[in-house]
């Protein structure tokens, strides 16, 4: 079942990466991309975290085809960028499932699941344990 809003005829797609969460709506246009009301480069100053985005666009051949609206939320700028890389490859598979293959085979729908690992009891950190004191 693809998941399209029926009002605005918009595809959805929801990308997670670390701590982050972006919602993403693609819909026929002329290919701009706002996130969080903002165009993807203001939002994203680091030419690799644009180029993270850019690529789910370029493996299906819609960068000038759709217009693209995320909201993103949570984490730093890579969680954030990783995060609307694979919520713009769902909302595309949901815009039309022929793109599927291309972004499955580039890796564009595999979760990254690489998780900040939690402070245990009795250490400074995930792992780091206290000084040693010879005396």
């Amino acid at each position: 079942m693809a998941k399209v809003d029926q009002k605005t005829g918009e595809a959805l797609g929801t990308g997670r990466r670390k701590s982050s969460v972006a919602r993403v709506r693609v819909k026929s246009g002329s290919g701009s991309i706002v996130i969080n009301g903002k165009p993807l480069e203001d939002f994203f100053s680091v030419l690799q975290d644009q180029r993270h985005i850019k690529d789910t666009l370029a493996a299906t051949g819609t960068t000038d085809g759709v217009d693209v609206r995320i909201t993103v939320s949570g984490g730093g700028t890579t969680g954030q960028a990783g995060a609307c890389r694979m919520g713009i490859a769902r909302a595309l598979v949901n815009y039309d499932s022929e793109h599927f293959n291309a972004l499955r085979d580039g890796g564009f729908l595999t979760r990254d699941s690489r998780m900040k690992e939690r402070k245990k009891p009795g250490l400074h950190g995930a792992r780091r344990s206290s000084q040693f004191s010879k005396r």
